[in-house]
């Protein structure tokens, strides 16, 4: 079982016993362990700094690599986790969510890092919160007054408003019930065969970290000293 699909079955009790009515303190302890390390995966903060010593010192290929890392991460663990069809979706999709949701944190918390944010600091935390919501998702939720605004604004603000954890968390958690109600339609009408089951899987999970990635590439720029 590849890194990613650990950290998932590691964590899937948590999420299991609260889905659909899934809570923000899921979500925060999500953003928590991807911070500082759960299981066989190091933390945000050195995975990156790891990735930088690799690339001598060039931040942008660091970024590079940690995004292509994490794309890796979340393919392997969307195969493991799709590949039993029906028969094990029950299971299944809350781990595969699980680990998803920690991947992702971990990736653009690690790009966050490599920008200079402090990732101790609670408006950076939100700002990768948000990040995890996607591009269209944050422009439509700063578009409708929900959030003040999108993620390298958050992490930037001039101070931290408490008033906005659980409303982040929350829009989180929201977020990551539709995915699980997603992926048990998508078992259900198009997943009945195992090996394709992982498969697509493992293609959308990649795509989708992937195309987060770039996101938060473009959105959190380098923090001013």
């Amino acid at each position: 079982m590849g890194i990613s699909g650990r950290v998932g079955k590691h964590l899937a009790p948590r999420i299991t016993d609260v889905a659909p009515g899934l809570t923000t303190g899921f979500v925060r302890e999500a953003l928590n362990r991807a911070i500082a390390g759960v299981g066989p995966l190091p933390g945000a903060a050195a995975a990156a700094d790891k990735q930088l010593a690799e690339q001598n010192g060039d931040v942008e290929r660091a970024i590079h690599e940690v995004i292509e890392n994490h794309v890796r991460y979340a393919g392997g663990q969307g195969f493991l986790t799709n590949v039993g069809g029906l028969v094990t979706a029950a299971v299944t999709i809350p781990a595969n969510i699980t680990g998803l949701t920690v991947v992702q944190c971990r990736m653009i918390a690690g790009i966050a890092h490599l920008r200079g944010h402090d990732l101790d600091d609670p408006r950076v935390r939100n700002a990768i919160l948000t990040a995890l919501l996607g591009e269209e998702s944050v422009a439509q939720l700063v578009k409708k007054g929900k959030i003040p605004a999108p993620p390298m604004a958050l992490a930037t603000a001039p101070a931290h408003d408490a008033g906005l954890d659980k409303i982040i968390a929350a829009e989180v958690a929201a977020d990551l019930v539709a995915r699980i109600a997603g992926k048990r339609l998508a078992i259900t009408v198009g997943r009945r065969v195992p090996v394709v089951g992982g498969l697509v899987g493992m293609g959308a999970d990649g795509y989708a970290t992937w195309k987060l990635g770039r996101y938060a590439d473009r959105e959190i720029l380098p923090r001013r000293r």
